[in-house]
């Protein structure tokens, strides 16, 4: 709701400028070019139903790397734009959408496969996978997720209300906002480490994967972010966007989507391995990178 709140107040000072437009179409361009990239590469590396869910957690993005951040940037003074937490709320949905629709395509080739195999002879007609989850109700979990919801609301209620808005806010939005911050990284630090078991046994491969596939897609909203001209923090931010993976909305929608993707792989690997690199090393070089090319 902080978040949110923050975003409103900016965009409420500045309104809805190019730079505005700009930033919002580079992270849906990175939300879908992302995903549909890691799926290609990751099908060498494993099954068909993996790949797609490990695409699609590494194509969204998780709001507590984007809000450390965002604190990371006010404490070196580095400004950046109250609409890039919209650009956060965007890229998270494609991602799992693309997710689903290609586990129903993979679903119903096997189903075809099965009957063609029936009618050759060769083997016993079976009942086939359960049929794919609706596009429709995807698209209906993922924009009506109630972090999704208090972002987006907390965004409008801050660019309707404006100065007024923040001032009697402050107290709750900005006061209280780093300590419970402070919390809350310490709690996803200890599910960190009880999910760090999850990793064992998992490829080399995979775990190559997870440490330099964010770097690979900041790199790609490093180069989107200098040919359009944004702004140091706008562009760093960016690339915390395009580097983080997704360890809650995803994870909570695909167990249902992608039943016959392992649990283990997409979120052992999102919240085991690369949410604390982009915590401790990957945020300073996301930054740091910005600041020498965007200046």
């Amino acid at each position: 709701m902080a978040l949110g709140l923050k975003g409103g107040f900016a965009l409420a000072e500045s309104g809805f400028t190019a730079e505005v437009v700009i930033s919002l179409a580079c992270a849906v361009a990175l939300a879908i070019a992302i995903p549909a990239l890691s799926y290609f590469f990751l099908r060498r590396i494993v099954s068909a139903f993996d790949a797609a869910a490990i695409a699609a957690t590494y194509g969204s993005v998780s709001a507590v790397t984007f809000i450390t951040a965002v604190q990371y940037l006010e404490s070196h003074g580095i400004g950046y734009g109250g609409h890039m937490a919209a650009a956060m709320a965007l890229m998270e949905s494609p991602a799992i959408v693309l997710a689903v629709l290609a586990a129903n395509v993979l679903r119903q080739r096997a189903a075809s496969n099965t009957f063609v195999a029936a009618q050759g002879g060769t083997a016993s007609l079976r009942t086939g996978p359960e049929p794919g989850v609706p596009l429709g109700q995807v698209l209906h979990e993922s924009l009506t997720d109630g972090a999704q919801l208090l972002l987006l609301g907390a965004m409008v209620v801050g660019l309707l209300s404006g100065d007024a808005g923040k001032a009697s806010m402050q107290p709750f939005s900005g006061d209280l906002f780093k300590g419970m911050l402070a919390f809350f990284l310490l709690d996803m630090g200890l599910l960190t480490a009880r999910n760090l078991g999850q990793l064992k046994g998992t490829s080399s491969g995979l775990l190559a994967y997870g440490i330099l596939a964010p770097l690979v897609h900041a790199g790609l909203a490093l180069a989107l972010a200098v040919a359009t001209g944004m702004s140091v923090g706008n562009g760093a931010l960016l690339m915390v966007l395009a580097a983080s993976a997704s360890y809650i909305a995803v994870p909570a929608v695909l167990r249902h989507a992608l039943p016959e993707a392992k649990p283990s792989l997409y979120f052992g690997m999102s919240l085991g391995l690369t949410f604390p690199f982009n915590i401790l090393l990957g945020i300073p070089l996301y930054v740091g990178a910005a600041g020498h090319l965007l200046t």
